[in-house]
């Protein structure tokens, strides 16, 4: 189940709200689990025993860590969580990995053969981060472990966030799990936020899918520079609008029920180098990096090198290089089992440590909107790496984009009649105008506390949920017409 389909928004969603609102407080969180298993169980089936079992072991295991079992308790909940992860998303691909090896040092007659019905669980990225997020806190004494099961049980697999993010920290939500603000206004503005969210994945992220799909389905060959140019900025505009509609979506749920999940998506398109992007794309997976990987590698490897330089190259540059690269690697194997998303990873590596050494420097004397142009190429170029099925694909694609071709006239022109029509327009209006904090810069100036005419917030207030309903009707018209595609995010 996703929240862009008709059986969430008409079945799933009015049975929990009306259910959650009729039930006393210390009820609403047994009601949010119950409807919480019923959602993974929907996508997952049996699947949900892992689920259900990973929540026993980390709550559990956290009492033990603080009791005084402080290694034995966090090396087991680490073997566990890490296990879990790499057993479903990489055995097969360690595997192929090994086999690879194998050939490539001639050894014969061995041969790994892979898992076969192997199934990815539901989210199984996201909340394997966070239950690592939680020991490891436990272990630090920067979070108390719970001990209250239902509390615990409600942040773990809470539906807003089970399938896709925001990777909220436990500490983020203990206050919230025990009493929380629940209000007509909230929940107004919750909603406001989830058809936002809707309508971006739907309306935005679902047109450019369809040029991104023909583009990327056709014959590389056959395709002009400008048509391939076309389709992976269609593609960096798809999954920015496709994932931040999902976080819009998951955090407006939550207001409407009384949570706070914090921001994970800050206008990414305008920052003005790749430091500064990361700082706004994907944030709680970036802190989380920050936090629990990046930190920890530097800080383990200030304390072995205790120079000011190795050959000639500042200890400070070699160690945020080093922990960079860790960071960035994994990164790119924490969104799939593949080579491409190692590449993907690498790739951003690359740029940060320049950055960083020598090339922010640079890039700080540009003119603002070249800074912009840099940010912009060097990201839609990250993601022809990510969306590419091989290395091979990714490589000839870069090359396609960078050397003149004319491709086949009767191809382009195929694809541009299908694709490019009144809704594309629109949608490319629409991207670039909340690809900036454009929204917000005209309330901010047009609604001033004290000065501002009632009159004007009237309208301006009346304008929005105009528009907004609006979105809503629009984007069930697309739905009740089956034009739109799953959650680019949901694989991870």
């Amino acid at each position: 189940m996703v929240f862009n389909s008709t059986i969430f928004l008409f079945l799933f969603l009015p049975a929990f709200l009306a259910l959650y609102f009729l039930a006393p407080g210390k009820l609403k969180n047994v009601v949010l689990i119950l409807f919480s298993l019923v959602f993974y169980t929907w996508g997952s089936a049996m699947l949900v025993l892992l689920l259900l079992g990973s929540v026993i072991l980390n709550f559990s295991g956290a009492i033990f860590i603080r009791k005084g079992f402080r290694v034995s308790g966090l090396s087991v909940l680490l073997i566990f969580n890490i296990g879990l992860l790499g057993y479903f998303k990489y055995c097969n691909f360690g595997l192929d990995a090994l086999n690879g090896m194998l050939r490539m040092f001639h050894v014969h007659g061995v041969f790994f053969h892979p898992v076969t019905g192997l199934l990815l669980p539901l989210g199984i990225s996201f909340y394997t981060f966070r239950a690592i997020a939680y020991v490891l806190d436990v272990y630090k004494g920067k979070t108390d472990p719970s001990t209250n099961f239902l509390e615990f049980c409600t942040w773990f697999t809470m539906f807003p966030l089970i399938s896709a993010g925001p990777i909220v920290r436990y500490a983020t939500l203990q206050n919230q799990l025990t009493s929380r603000n629940i209000s007509v206004d909230r929940f107004t503005e919750g909603m406001a936020r989830f058809v936002t969210g809707l309508a971006k994945k739907v309306l935005i992220a679902g047109t450019f899918s369809t040029v991104s799909q023909y583009v990327f389905s056709a014959n590389l060959s056959e395709v002009s520079m400008v048509m391939a140019w076309t389709g992976i900025i269609a593609f960096t505009l798809e999954i920015y609008f496709d994932f931040s509609g999902y976080s819009d979506m998951a955090i407006g749920l939550g207001k409407m029920i009384g949570f706070d999940f914090p921001e994970n998506f800050n206008y990414p398109y305008a920052a003005r180098d790749i430091r500064e992007f990361w700082r706004r794309w994907h944030i709680t997976l970036s802190n989380w990096l920050r936090d629990y990987l990046f930190l920890p590698v530097a800080y383990s490897l200030s304390r072995k090198l205790k120079n000011d330089s190795y050959f000639r190259i500042k200890t400070d540059y070699i160690i945020y290089a080093v922990a960079t690269l860790v960071t960035f690697v994994l990164c790119g194997l924490w969104h799939g089992a593949a080579w491409t998303f190692v590449a993907w990873g690498f790739y951003f590596a690359v740029f940060l440590i320049m950055e960083q050494i020598f090339l922010g420097r640079l890039l700080k004397k540009l003119w603002p909107p070249l800074q912009h142009l840099y940010t912009i190429l060097v990201v839609s170029c990250s993601f022809v790496i990510f969306k590419s099925a091989s290395l091979g694909d990714a490589f000839n694609f870069l090359g396609k984009l960078f050397s003149f071709s004319s491709g086949n006239p009767a191809v382009n022109s195929y694809i541009w009649f299908f694709c490019f029509n009144g809704q594309t327009l629109m949608a490319t209006l629409a991207a670039l105008i909340f690809s900036v904090p454009a929204y917000g810069y005209l309330r901010q100036y047009a609604i001033v506390p004290g000065k501002t005419n009632s009159l004007i917030r009237l309208f301006l207030n009346t304008s929005a949920v105009l528009i907004l309903g609006t979105l809503f009707i629009v984007t069930l018209s697309y739905l009740a017409s089956n034009t739109y595609n799953p959650f680019i995010y949901l694989r991870f």
